[in-house]
């Protein structure tokens, strides 16, 4: 197991630093951009620097989104045979625009999955963290 429950609670709520060690560790995730009310959700890779995260996107609904909202949230997760969890990070997105910042996300080592030109860096700025651990199990009977 990843983590100690106590008491056999089979769901733990994690604080910021097992949040964070799990993020670091999984460099996937989706990220939920809403424009006038209308949420989207885009499969990313990511690299985490400093307790920020920063990602690559090319031209398009992605950037453009963000960029008219910079409010944005990036869910990550893993599933294990007997265990899962969850990490929720709120934040404001910004598009990086210098040359200092875009050599400091250069040296994260992010890469592009795909073999696309993503010429744009994103810095994500957390503005909350939340994460859930889950140990699997039968459901209990319900007493009467």
């Amino acid at each position: 197991m990843m983590f100690t429950h106590a008491d056999g609670n089979p769901i733990l709520n994690l604080d910021d630093d097992q949040s964070w060690r799990l993020l670091e560790g999984t460099k996937h995730g989706r990220l939920v951009v809403t424009v006038a009310g209308e949420p989207d959700i885009f499969p990313v890779n990511y690299a985490v620097g400093d307790r920020k995260l920063y990602l690559r996107t090319a031209p398009g609904n992605k950037l453009a989104e963000l960029t008219i909202n910079s409010k944005v949230l990036l869910e990550a997760d893993g599933i294990l045979a007997d265990e899962a969890w969850s990490v929720v990070l709120r934040g404001t997105a910004r598009v990086l625009d210098n040359s200092a910042d875009i050599a400091a996300a250069e040296s994260l080592g992010l890469k592009s999955w795909v073999p696309t030109l993503k010429d744009f860096y994103v810095e994500i700025e957390p503005v909350s963290l939340s994460g859930r651990h889950f140990q699997f199990g039968e459901q209990p009977e319900r007493e009467f």
